[in-house]
């Protein structure tokens, strides 16, 4: 019973780990971008379209699984179920880090040197619409738009 437990407090607590709260990727990427290079460009929004972005996954999803199916599973015929239960408990695991999505827009802007790009980011406090004048503010790899 010691072992369940344990095994459940832990379980929980990389669960835990897994949950963020709103603003964490924003926070994550301005200390990214003041690291590196940015280029600006500016232009006029076109288009906005809600779109669902995959969460980012950190493998701790399957991994709490197999824990908390192998102490489930020990705990049923005589701790013969372990290995069967960490198997399921890894399956269950991955298959809720890959159905796990956020809100995102997907912003096509047409920028003034003439180019249309198309810039897909996480939702936030900020909503743009047609013909509103932005930013594009790029590393080279990724873009992000901005006012």
């Amino acid at each position: 019973m010691t072992r369940f437990l344990f095994a459940s407090a832990l379980a929980a607590s990389l669960l835990a780990g897994c949950a963020s709260t709103p603003g964490d990727d924003d926070a994550g990427a301005r200390r990214a971008q003041q690291q590196a290079e940015q280029k600006e460009y500016s232009g006029v929004v076109e288009i906005v379209r809600e779109v669902e972005m995959d969460s980012e996954r950190s493998g701790v999803a399957p991994m709490a699984g197999a824990v908390l199916g192998g102490t489930v599973g020990g705990s049923v015929g005589s701790g013969r179920g372990s290995a069967v239960g960490a198997v399921v408990g890894t399956v269950a695991g991955e298959a809720a880090a890959q159905a796990g999505t956020r809100p995102a827009l997907e912003i096509t802007v047409r920028l003034d040197e003439g180019r249309v790009i198309a810039v897909t980011q996480p939702a936030g406090k900020d909503s743009f619409k047609p013909g509103e004048r932005v930013r594009v503010v790029s590393d080279g790899r990724t873009a992000r738009v901005a006012r």
